[in-house]
């Protein structure tokens, strides 16, 4: 495929799209504040860090090599 193809072009957004979609999907669910976890219900000071939201922060950092890219490239 050439630089300029659509497909390329469109492929570039996703991957911008990727992080900040994860980031955002982080804050909603730590703020959410959903049901705690059985295991974790005796717990004094429950982190409000649930493993979603921890899993969503961690996607975040792995797909945030295009922003990394476009910073770089400026």
């Amino acid at each position: 495929m050439s630089e300029g193809s659509p497909a390329l072009g469109a492929a570039g957004w996703l991957g911008l799209a990727a992080a900040p979609t994860f980031a955002a999907m982080a804050l909603l669910t730590g703020a959410g504040g959903g049901q705690p976890q059985i295991l974790c219900s005796a717990a004094q000071h429950p982190s409000p860090l649930s493993d979603m939201a921890l899993m969503y922060l961690l996607m975040s950092a792995f797909h945030s090599a295009p922003w990394l890219k476009l910073i770089s490239n400026r």
